[in-house]
């Protein structure tokens, strides 16, 4: 892939996050500064790779889980600290939350998954103990994606087998993101999970993270998901 196709593919990725409907070769030729014939000849060869993907609905074209994969995978922890002043004001809101509830694990836990249920627009979920926390489902199903009911089934199965979700994928690094068809269980979801592992009282492998559509801006969940797990470590 070259780095303009590269950087096409991410702002159809940025683009779709944020308007919810395909993007055009219009608008990206108008963003790149190029023809739109041009465009729709990268376009065509992105659509050849895998990486994007027509809507039979649309001229447009939106991310396939193999192309959120390598957006996702270029996303260095470099690109997150360069984020705007306002997702660090999210961030500090999780911290606050957290704080505020002492040395109290299960509250603090369960304080920092309604916090990104209220900044992400997600479902949230922490483990506690043998517990699992969840908030937001009505937050998740409000997402446009499913508003026709077309992946409610698959989303719901993924929600109710989170903790052997979690036994099966035991994700192991402090920031893991699994994209639509990577999920061992809800393939067909078209659901992104973004989980942190943190050290607790609880468990060595404690969990929080969110359960979100593939389209989101990932930038910005990945870093509070991931600050959400570093805050509890540190504080509890």
């Amino acid at each position: 892939m070259t780095d303009r196709q590269k950087a096409i593919l991410a702002a159809i990725v940025e683009q779709y996050a944020e308007i919810a409907a395909p993007v055009g070769s219009v608008t990206l030729a108008k963003l790149f500064g190029v023809s739109s014939a041009t465009i729709r000849s990268e376009m065509a060869r992105l659509e050849e790779m895998g990486y994007i993907i027509a809507p039979h609905t649309s001229a447009g074209r939106i991310p396939t889980d193999k192309g959120y994969r390598v957006y996702v995978n270029g996303i260095t922890d470099a690109a997150m600290s360069e984020l705007p002043s306002g997702l660090d004001r999210s961030a500090r809101t999780i911290e606050a939350h957290v704080n505020s509830q002492g040395n109290k694990g299960d509250r603090a836990i369960r304080s920092a998954v309604d916090s990104l249920v209220e900044l992400t627009g997600n479902m949230g979920f922490a483990t506690i103990g043998r517990e699992l926390y969840t908030n937001g489902i009505s937050r998740l199903f409000s997402q446009p994606e499913y508003v026709s009911g077309q992946h409610i089934q698959s989303v719901a199965r993924l929600i109710d087998n989170i903790e052997p979700w979690l036994r099966e994928a035991a994700p192991n690094e402090p920031l893991n993101v699994f994209i639509g068809s990577e999920n061992p269980i809800g393939k067909s979801s078209g659901a992104t999970l973004i989980i942190s592992k943190f050290r607790s009282p609880f468990s060595d492998a404690s969990y929080i993270g969110v359960i979100g559509p593939t389209r989101q801006n990932y930038a910005r969940t990945m870093h509070l998901v991931r600050r959400a797990g570093t805050m509890l470590e540190e504080n509890l």
